[in-house]
């Protein structure tokens, strides 16, 4: 069997010679390097390997030679694509554009001062090439009618755990082998088959929790902080707090990652030139606050809150509760309804609130569609894309140009199969059991156009979670927790103490609002982030007080 090709177009031919003969004495083993130094010869045997039917693994090219990139893509779709650019970092570097326009999937700098900072890189690129070229270990195997909103659930939380799983409708030939090595009959739907055989039926989320493996119970008493939730702020918070040697414990009432956990690519977070998926990124967060010695608690929704002197009470839903002397709120907001009602009654079947990054791949060849102007409805509109027939953005307003980042705006606009219609609502839709159409509104005009729809995809600001909050935590008309010097101004009477209130601190001494619950708080992971890591300093504060005043 052939090996697949490492190919290399670089206009320089002395070198180009010295690439190949680098990477051939790195990657020969397993590739077959090869080389050309003109657009028309890289071209020419870039179409002989397609007609042979060889594989193209990766593709480094020349950045003065983009024009190739299209060709090669058309003829090796699965080939990653890297630019070799010059150390040049003024904007208008070609690589800027054709990264962020998805023309290529990574770059790598030239000069470099030595082969590991290439030959290192290009591991990790063909490494990437191999994980998406090779069948996915099924970690669980999930068997449920389609369009099951439970099997929706699960298969999102498998994917912001990162689990890999296999779907199997029931009725199949697979789903009724598998039933069957399993000892059931199908009446009970879904099921859910771990690797090593393990059966859950209709699992909870707690259930499916305890087959990944995570904590689902609390079992202490006390600490000296709790922070609920356990997405970007949160998880942050965990990180420096128990880092820092505070006795920290998480709750969180789903699974770790928040919204940014289905996010399908995150461009602009600091250190991630090519992106990373939320999923990731909330993964290795979570792993590195556990490390750092945190206490972390799945499927455990909080349902209270109470001062006690200076202990705070946090109430669970089995009754137990948990005194910490200090309290980080990073609750995070979920998407607002569209309350169409014969929409909301195809949720999970065709119809999703937020970015359904575990649902993708099965918009192949599909017509869907986004409602939404913010960034995660342009990457949603662009993950989306990379398997879609087409994607249509909704956009109620004349622009999205205001709410999305200017790299996002750019991208959308020069994504072939991405469509956006502005001055447009959503106003209905319907289908057999899954979302075959919609009705869309011109705002303008008045008219009303149906049109077929596979998927519809809602994304149309949050509303925070807090409602479990007592009254005299201070929250804005949009449920928003109210922290700093903004009490003072806007809700002066629920503050008691002889102090100003910390920046992040609450109306409720000792507890503290971070990431997108908080009012003001700008709706980006790294500001999120910022939160986590800013309010453990202010927890050190707070307590340092609280102890003075008890030595006083």
């Amino acid at each position: 069997m052939s090996r697949p090709v490492l190919f290399v177009l670089d206009l320089d031919a002395t070198s180009l010679a010295t690439v190949v003969a680098d990477l051939a004495r790195r990657f020969g083993r397993d590739f077959s390097v090869r080389g050309e130094a003109t657009v028309a010869d890289a071209v020419a045997e870039l179409t002989e390997l397609a007609e042979a039917g060889r594989e193209v693994a990766l593709l480094l090219v020349d950045h003065h030679a983009l024009e190739v990139l299209e060709r090669a893509h058309e003829l090796h779709p699965g080939a990653k694509r890297v630019l070799l650019v010059d150390r040049d970092y003024t904007s208008n570097s070609p690589a800027v554009q054709a990264l962020t326009l998805g023309h290529a999937d990574y770059h790598i700098v030239r000069p470099w001062p030595d082969d590991e900072m290439l030959f290192g890189a290009m591991s990790q690129y063909l490494a990437s090439w191999t994980t998406e070229r090779e069948p996915d270990f099924e970690m669980f195997r999930i068997i449920a009618e389609e369009g099951d909103v439970h099997a929706l659930q699960l298969r999102d939380t498998m994917t912001r755990f990162s689990m890999s799983f296999g779907f199997y409708p029931a009725g199949s030939d697979e789903a009724e082998r598998l039933l069957t090595g399993a000892g059931l009959d199908g009446s009970r739907l879904p099921v859910v088959i771990r690797y090593d055989g393990q059966v859950t039926v209709d699992p909870t989320l707690s259930d499916l929790a305890q087959a990944i493996g995570v904590s689902v119970k609390n079992d202490l008493e006390t600490c000296e902080l709790v922070v609920v939730g356990a997405g970007p702020a949160g998880l942050t918070a965990a990180v420096y707090a128990a880092s820092e040697g505070l006795d920290t414990v998480v709750l969180e009432q789903v699974v770790s990652g928040g919204q940014a956990g289905t996010s399908p690519l995150i461009r602009n977070y600091p250190g991630f030139p090519h992106g990373v998926t939320g999923g990731q990124l909330m993964e290795r967060t979570c792993e590195q606050a556990w490390l750092m010695g945190a206490h972390i608690i799945f499927a455990q929704q909080v349902v209270g809150l109470r001062r006690q002197g200076d202990h705070r009470l946090v109430f669970l839903p089995d009754g137990t509760q948990l005194s910490a002397e200090a309290v980080v709120v990073a609750t995070g907001m979920a998407w607002r309804r569209l309350g169409i009602a014969e929409l909301e009654a195809l949720l999970g079947s065709g119809v999703f609130y937020g970015a359904a990054v575990s649902e993708s791949r099965a918009m192949q060849d599909q017509d869907v569609f986004v409602v939404g102007a913010g960034n995660s409805a342009g990457q949603a509109a662009l993950h989306l894309a990379k398997h879609a027939r087409s994607v249509t953005l909704i956009v109620r307003g004349e622009s999205f140009a205001r709410s999305m980042s200017d790299y996002l705006v750019r991208v959308v606009r020069t994504t072939p199969n991405v469509h956006v219609r502005h001055r447009t609502e959503v106003v209905g839709g319907g289908g057999e059991g899954m979302l075959e159409h919609l009705r869309l509104a011109d705002r303008e005009s008045g008219s009303e156009e149906e049109v077929s729809a596979a998927a519809l995809f809602i994304m149309i600001g949050g509303e925070p979670y807090t409602d479990w909050l007592p009254g005299d935590v201070a929250r804005d008309a949009q449920g928003y927790l109210v922290t700093g010097r903004e009490i003072l101004e806007s809700c002066a009477g629920l503050w008691e103490e002889d102090r100003d209130p910390l920046p992040l601190e609450t109306s409720l001494p000792g507890v503290f609002a971070a990431g997108d619950v908080r009012q003001g708080s700008i709706k980006r992971v790294a500001s999120a982030v910022g939160d986590g890591a800013t309010v453990v300093r202010l927890v050190h504060e707070y307590l340092g007080s609280v102890n003075r005043a008890r030595s006083g």
